[in-house]
């Protein structure tokens, strides 16, 4: 009899590091994790910022030992071996790398598998790490908690597919709340006797019982999984969606309708050449729509949005102390990118206070966007400079933050564009400007030049020298400069002031000079 594991607490190590007038980060030493799945094997490395975990590795094996399981209700054999073989190249890998703590999970093929419990004692022997293997409902709890490292005061319903299960767990205001587990697979469903007909009956009659077990949910619904993230892929390309990033991509209810009659009347085989899906992958999208026309006509939520955050990082936030949980991921990662990376560690908090009196009662929103824009405004400066605008774009809307909607991504990426280049013309932000609405681009604009002009008032970490002063009515805009300021006030900071003034178009702006401070 396999083992179950139910409230699996695993090991969460971090450190605490002051930066200047900053507070403090939480930095994640080296974390492992081996998740053996249906379908695939995957170790991830943890690493960086805590709150905002960094991938020093990631890479998975599409094994899929639950291939067959439904008839045979054993493991697949060729896929038991190719998934015993990557696991012991993980752990080699995992020593190599000084990796702190290696955690190994197993989800639904091995806990229903009759050999599930040999299989373990096999990998135990081989490599002399336990295999913790975790219940459905433990399953569908770590991966909320997954998202909600991804999303700070995420709620909803959260839907993680794998290969032999599907497990649904609501959460809000930080708590998961009711859990819930399936046999809808993809990879079981496709064995599933009655041809099409009876597996649409089934899917039909599971998710009646799991709308009664989980009640109302029509908020937004997050998707969690391979499959989904598949479907995304596939919407994308429908779309002609210009940033391929998977989290946080929403999807329409109405597109999910579209992209489904896509796939009908697509090739997959062509779809898999142009979204770079794999072939074993692209064989269980017809199905996973299956699974998802249904799951979004019986629970009606508000939207979709994609996660990238699963049952792994589900065990990272578990064990994370409630004061590191209450932390805002993105001005984790901006804190932890600019003590790492930049020239003047610290220097973006004076530059926030710089900037921030340019936006007339900015929400939280904004000023939490401007506060990031401010901590990584040098974090790219050793790019060529022909090219650093546009390196810092690229970080900004690609790299791993979160907490961001993809239009905050492309807000922060063309402020700090316009931070290293006064006319970003002929960039890339040109394809994808359509993604935010026009005042935002002004504001971006206002931001990065802001910064442009800050950034050459500041040498080192010091008291702040000059203060801008904007009256929005009057269109009045000032610079403030102490003795200080003056002496590092010159004709390109002149230049600059000017540029940020157009941006502002300001009727009137002017100089003043107190030689006290």
């Amino acid at each position: 009899m396999v083992k179950i594991l139910q409230d699996f607490e695993p090991f969460f190590g971090y450190s605490k590091s002051n930066i200047p007038e900053t507070g403090a980060f939480h930095y994640l030493r080296k974390l492992g994790v081996i998740d053996i799945g249906s379908n695939s094997v995957r170790m991830v490395v943890f690493d960086g910022a805590a709150r905002s975990p960094a991938y020093f590795f990631n890479e998975k094996i599409l094994c899929g030992l639950g291939s067959g399981l439904a008839h045979s209700g054993k493991l697949h054999p060729e896929g038991r071996l190719r998934a015993i073989a990557a696991i012991e190249r993980f752990v080699n890998m995992a020593q190599v790398m000084k990796v702190l703590q290696l955690t190994l999970i197993a989800t639904a093929a091995v806990r229903s598998a009759s050999d599930g419990l040999l299989f373990c004692n096999e990998i135990k022997r081989k490599t002399g790490k336990e295999v913790n293997i975790i219940d459905g409902l433990e399953e569908a709890r770590l991966s909320a908690q997954g998202v909600m490292l991804g999303w700070p005061g995420a709620y909803g319903l959260v839907c993680d597919l794998g290969g032999s299960s599907m497990e649904l767990a609501e959460i809000n205001k930080g708590i998961v709340g009711k859990c819930s587990t399936s046999d809808l697979g993809p990879l079981i469903l496709k064995e599933l006797k009655g041809g099409k007909k009876n597996r649409k009956q089934h899917i039909k009659a599971t998710m009646a019982k799991l709308t009664a077990e989980m009640g109302p949910q029509h908020n937004r619904l997050f998707l969690v999984g391979g499959s989904w993230r598949a479907f995304a892929k596939i919407d994308m390309l429908r779309r002609g969606y210009p940033l391929h990033v998977m989290h946080e991509y929403r999807i329409t209810l109405s597109s999910v309708k579209k992209t489904i009659k896509f796939i009908e009347a697509s090739e997959l085989k062509e779809i898999r050449k142009k979204c770079g899906i794999t072939a074993a992958r692209i064989e269980l999208v017809p199905i996973a729509c299956e699974i998802l026309s249904r799951l979004v006509g019986s629970f009606k939520p508000k939207d979709i949005a994609i996660s990238a955050y699963g049952i792994r990082e589900g065990l990272l936030y578990q064990n994370m102390p409630q004061e590191l949980r209450d932390r805002d991921p993105l001005i984790e990662a901006c804190y932890f990118s600019e003590a790492k990376d930049a020239r003047v560690p610290g220097s973006g908090n004076h530059l926030y206070k710089f900037v921030l009196p340019l936006f007339s009662r900015p929400s939280e929103e904004l000023k939490r966007l401007v506060h990031a824009a401010c901590l990584l405004h040098d974090v790219s400066w050793r790019a060529h400079p022909d090219y650093r605008a546009e390196v810092c774009f690229d970080n900004a809307t690609r790299s791993n933050l979160g907490g961001l909607k993809h239009s905050e991504r492309i807000f922060l990426g063309i402020s700090l564009m316009y931070r290293y280049r006064n006319i970003p013309t002929g960039s890339q932000f040109e394809k994808l400007v359509w993604l935010l609405k026009p005042r935002f681009i002004q504001q971006a604009e206002v931001l990065g030049k802001a910064m442009r002009l800050g950034a050459m008032l500041w040498v080192n970490d010091s008291k702040q020298p000059a203060h801008l002063d904007w009256k929005p009515r009057s269109k009045h805009l000032t610079l403030k400069l102490n003795s200080v300021g003056k002496s590092l006030f010159g004709e390109v900071a002149e230049a600059r002031y000017l540029s940020l003034a157009r941006a502002l178009q300001a009727k009137d702006f002017k100089i003043k000079i107190d030689m006290k401070n």
